[in-house]
């Protein structure tokens, strides 16, 4: 500015006098006084003050995003563990449902099997009845039938007479005994 105001005083645009007439120079003191007011009523401590709060009510904000984020990371970690033990719960689960299951089978084989031996001996003794029963008819017709055979030839062979001997040798027989 003082520049401006000697380069103008050496060009001879105006005289000394005319200084005071000069736009460049009101600008240049209405800024000067307008910077004196301001440091007389205080500005800069007024505005360092509202940057100081402003300042302030950052770091209150950082330090509870800070507190909010290790918040946020400790439930992270409680549910991270809770997954976890979830998916160990699952597994062991799993692994106990299997073991119920194999003993299932087992079992079903083993019962299947028993089953399958008893199903097997009802009807082995089912036939051996069934055999003996067969046998047992077949004897009891072979001896009627035996039985009427004889009767027919003792009748056919034996008259009166020939049987009147036999009883009388059954008596003897009786009698002596």
């Amino acid at each position: 500015m003082v520049e401006l105001i000697l380069s103008e005083a050496a060009h001879g645009a105006e005289p000394a006098g005319a200084l005071w007439s000069s736009p460049s120079w009101w600008v240049a003191l209405a800024m000067t006084i307008f910077f004196v007011v301001l440091i007389w009523k205080k500005a800069p401590a007024a505005i360092g003050a509202m940057l100081d709060g402003k300042i302030a009510a950052i770091a209150k904000q950082l330090s509870e995003a800070e507190q909010l984020r290790l918040d946020a990371e400790s439930l992270k970690a409680e549910y991270e563990a809770k997954l976890a033990r979830a998916a160990k719960e699952a597994e062991e689960l799993r692994a106990r449902a299997e073991t119920e299951a194999e003993a299932l089978v087992a079992k079903a084989k083993t019962d299947a099997t028993a089953l399958i031996a008893r199903r097997k001996q009802m009807a082995e003794d089912r036939i051996a009845a069934a055999e003996a029963q067969a046998l047992t008819e077949v004897r009891a017709a072979a001896t009627k039938a035996a039985t009427e055979a004889a009767a027919k030839l003792i009748a056919d062979k034996h008259d009166a007479k020939a049987d009147k001997a036999l009883v009388d040798n059954a008596i003897a027989a009786v009698a002596k005994g």
